[in-house]
């Protein structure tokens, strides 16, 4: 639950800093929301979610 609560931070910051920095129109914003909103409900939800979670695992196990 933490992790993704902190990418959800994460991608609010990324959005943000896009709007402000590189041009991105509000409405795309919403739009990409919204997009993201239905992602969610939708069948292929388990598959996005499992991606992300090993996407971030790979990253964690990254050292320095």
């Amino acid at each position: 639950m933490a992790l993704s609560i902190s990418l959800v931070l994460l991608l609010a910051i990324v959005v943000v800093m896009l709007i402000k920095k590189a041009g991105l129109n509000a409405g795309h914003a919403v739009v990409c929301m919204l997009l993201g909103f239905y992602l969610a409900g939708s069948s292929i939800a388990p598959t996005v979610q499992e991606t992300v979670a090993g996407v971030t695992k790979m990253i964690s196990s990254i050292t320095f």
